[in-house]
């Protein structure tokens, strides 16, 4: 894609309840971008599977390229009834971006969303038409750098009904508050977080409703490469190290074999930092030409640890430490949109129990969870074995 979609999400669970009734899914891949948020009907458990049942029914489906009307219909067809109000429900938006940045929604009795241009809410052409009786409103446009899209659900606008507000937070005081963030400047995970904590303090931390915030930020794509391991056949070492070179944006070596590799192929000196900052991680390393060197299991179990608690936490403080695991998870969250990571599949005894098969060894296993961390968050990642 010529853009890449800066993606986060998070929720409000209503007071009492365990579940949220509001999902989101999304897949981020080289060729475009669906995400998709749904709203079941009441809350709790049952909410909870009208919800995941859409979005997952919806987000499958447009990915095999059905139409919005085959997708409506099985939704319908699908949902379970709702023993109490005879109705299966739930509200839905669906945002898809192709490779040339065209944008295309479809909101279902969820908020209208909120695109901003230059920091501006704008109004967005809608067309309206029915299907299996419902009403559906569609959006066609082009998307540019630095745009910006936030979609709710409607305890979002609904916050603090009853308590600090009378008739709650209205869309057009949402708007007002998004342009006032300076969203141009923002990562979609701060505006999520940002609105999400407003949200928060308007129900004083007891939210009367399950509330959802997702943001999708339009950015340059950020390309990153990170070595770790060193290759089967020694004679590829120089072969992962010109790959590892030639590459485009940040430049990452992870594990002391692979650094020396690189410092042998470079015939550059490899040199160890005597800062200790977290005893818990290894020092990092320097090699002139490469942005960042590190240890590599611990370090990189650290990162990957780090990039879990980014998808459920607020604040985001704990990767701005200056140990080698938070330089690593801040460097593939903030400066990477798309990761090559070039794995040596050489077996370090100190990284093997004997009674494990190669394919199970400790530093594949990091290795492979770091990728589905990283998928996870929307980055768009390949791996290439030596």
């Amino acid at each position: 894609m010529k853009f890449f979609m800066d993606f986060a999400a998070g929720s409000l669970n209503k007071c009492g309840e365990e579940l949220c009734g509001d999902k989101v899914e999304f897949i981020s891949e080289a060729d475009g971008f669906i995400a998709v948020l749904s709203d079941g009907l009441g809350s709790g458990v049952k909410a909870n599977i009208l919800a995941t049942l859409t979005s997952k029914i919806a987000i499958t489906m447009l990915k095999e390229g059905l139409p919005i009307e085959d997708v409506v219909d099985t939704i319908i067809h699908t949902l379970p009834i709702c023993s109490v109000r005879k109705l299966a429900y739930s509200t839905f938006t669906i945002i898809k971006v192709n490779q040339e940045g065209m944008v295309y929604i479809v909101e279902f009795d969820n908020p209208s969303i909120f695109f901003m241009r230059e920091g501006k809410i704008q109004s967005l052409e809608k067309e309206t038409r029915e299907i299996n009786g419902r009403i559906i409103h569609e959006s066609h446009f082009k998307l540019q750098q630095k745009d910006t899209l936030v979609f709710v659900s409607d305890g979002v606008i609904h916050a603090g009904v009853g308590m600090v507000l009378n008739l709650g937070w209205s869309w057009k005081e949402v708007a007002q508050y998004l342009q006032s963030l300076g969203v141009e400047d923002l990562p979609a995970k701060k505006i999520t977080s940002l609105l999400l904590g407003v949200c928060e303090d308007l129900y004083i931390e007891k939210p009367g409703d399950d509330t959802t915030v997702a943001t999708i930020k339009v950015t340059e794509p950020k390309l990153a490469t990170l070595f770790s391991g060193p290759p089967c056949d020694k004679n590829q070492d120089s072969i992962v190290v010109e790959e590892l070179m030639q590459t485009k944006g940040k430049k990452i070596v992870c594990g002391g074999t692979a650094a020396n590799i690189v410092s042998r192929e470079l015939g550059r000196e490899v040199t160890t930092s005597f800062n200790i900052i977290d005893p818990r991680i290894p020092p990092i390393g320097h090699i002139k030409g490469i942005d960042l060197v590190t240890e590599g299991v611990l370090t990189i179990q650290g990162a990957v640890e780090k990039l879990e608690q980014v998808k459920v936490s607020k604040d985001l403080d704990f990767l701005y430490q200056e140990d080698g695991a938070s330089l690593l998870a801040r460097m593939l969250f903030e400066e990477c949109t798309h990761l090559k990571i070039l794995i040596g599949r050489a077996i370090n005894p100190a990284h093997q129990n004997p009674d494990f098969p190669n394919a199970l060894s400790i530093k594949l296993n990091i290795l492979h969870r770091l990728e589905e961390v990283l998928t996870s968050l929307g980055k768009i990642v390949s791996v290439v074995y030596y």
